[in-house]
């Protein structure tokens, strides 16, 4: 796998910090009117407290709190929304006219076109909420599905990308005349508590049921290789992708092959279940295997995300990768009660549940779910080493990026490359070193 650019690239476009994740708590709402929160949260679980920070602030009385709550001042926000925009450039200069206005300190990725919205962002806790009451003032996106969660590292995202874009997601077709905005197209979206009772009665195989399909079903990871590879639902083939733009379950006309878990399936009476982070992909996906002939689909709903917030992590196994500076993230992040049989974890530590987890280069058990980027400046491969891989190799992800002209420093721990751009001039060579 090489460096895709869906993918976090630490060196590249980002420029990354320390992290510290284990007390991070998120929550995700579907609104139903527009609002502003400040969030606070405890040990159990989420309160609110009102913050009147302008006109644009509704009244809403705050809730109780407790004394072990606690404030904190970064949010990253994700959402998605499928929606006819007639004018998506104009919409674009409205949302940057309102940011500029407002003074709002955000930064993400925040993509329109005519077809809808896909957003993740971060910003103080008061910047962040103001923006997305803004956006669900408009009666096109009042009731989309928000998912919040703290950063402890200030902003998780290096600079603000709010622009047009032709897809809303990276495929390598042009996904513009999909029929996305028609939900009889798109996968069947399935509750968290659903997805996991026919995840349950799948797993373990029990007749009796329910919930026990009375046909084939396929569990399908519509995300990229690496991702499954810190964390996926049990029963979940490995994808065999590394960017989900060659994504092609299902659509290849070749001879089987065992990379395909679609391949030589009943297309009308098999179960599909898909799954993803946030859900878009698989909203994506769903209508190109529909139009290939696949009749019964069925997605969950909000994502990985969204299902551990709201089941914790049963059927669960690792961490959930994640799209911005902070990679990885435990089930506690989304699910406050969610513990591992060996006691509390470390953020990213590999529990006794999570040892499929394997270092990229010799095979062995890592000590660590979290990916980092191979220190040859010119090959920055996202990959999962152990401990002792990373020492013999300087960091590299093989033996001829160890001794590549330009690498950077070794970097342990949680810490990341800067911008690529840091490192360009430098006598890499000379400064290869353990960083810490």
């Amino acid at each position: 796998m090489r460096w895709c650019s869906e993918a976090i690239s630490l060196s590249g476009a980002h420029a990354l910090a320390p992290v510290s994740l284990f007390t991070n708590k998120t929550v995700a709402f579907q609104f139903q009117k527009p609002f502003f929160f400040k969030f606070k949260f405890n040990n159990s679980f989420s309160s609110t407290s009102l913050i009147h920070r302008n006109p644009l602030a509704a009244q809403l009385q705050p809730s109780c709190s407790t004394e072990d709550d606690f404030d904190f001042d970064f949010l990253v926000v994700n959402f998605y929304h499928f929606v006819f925009i007639k004018d998506p450039q104009q919409e674009v200069a409205k949302h940057l006219s309102f940011l500029e206005l407002e003074g709002l300190d955000i930064h993400g990725r925040i993509y329109l076109n005519e077809q809808g919205i896909n957003a993740q962002y971060s910003g103080p806790s008061k910047d962040a909420m103001v923006y997305v009451n803004w956006i669900k003032e408009d009666d096109r996106f009042s009731n989309i599905l928000v998912q919040i969660s703290q950063s402890e590292i200030g902003h998780a995202f290096p600079s603000l990308k709010l622009r047009y874009k032709p897809s809303l997601v990276q495929f390598k077709s042009d996904t513009s005349d999909l029929p996305v905005l028609d939900p009889s197209m798109r996968a069947i979206p399935l509750a968290p508590s659903e997805w996991r009772d026919r995840l349950e009665a799948i797993n373990k195989n029990d007749p009796h049921s329910k919930d026990y399909p009375n046909k084939d079903y396929i569990l399908l990871d519509v995300r990229n290789g690496y991702e499954w590879d810190i964390g996926h639902f049990r029963g979940a083939q490995r994808p065999n992708v590394d960017c989900f733009r060659s994504t092609s379950f299902g659509l290849s006309q070749e001879e089987i092959t065992a990379s395909d878990p679609l391949s030589n399936v009943d297309k009308e009476n098999t179960n599909i279940l898909m799954y993803c982070t946030g859900g878009i992909r698989c909203d994506v996906y769903s209508t190109i295997l529909r139009q290939h002939g696949f009749q019964n689909l069925y997605t969950l709903q909000g994502g990985v995300s969204n299902y551990i917030k709201n089941e914790g992590p049963a059927e669960w196994i690792g961490n959930l990768f994640v799209f911005d500076s902070r990679l990885s993230l435990p089930p506690p992040v989304y699910h406050p009660q969610a513990n591992t049989e060996v006691g509390t974890p470390t953020p990213t530590s590999v529990s006794s549940d999570d040892k499929f987890a394997k270092c990229y280069i010799c095979n062995s058990g890592v000590s660590e779910l979290r990916h980092r980027n191979c220190a040859n400046l010119d090959c920055n491969l996202l990959f999962l080493c152990c401990k002792k891989c990373v020492k013999d190799l300087r960091g590299c992800c093989c033996l001829t990026c160890s001794t590549a002209p330009r690498l950077r420093p070794v970097l342990n721990g949680e810490h990341r490359y800067k911008k690529w751009h840091i490192y360009r001039d430098m006598d890499l060579q000379g400064n290869a070193r353990i960083s810490t």
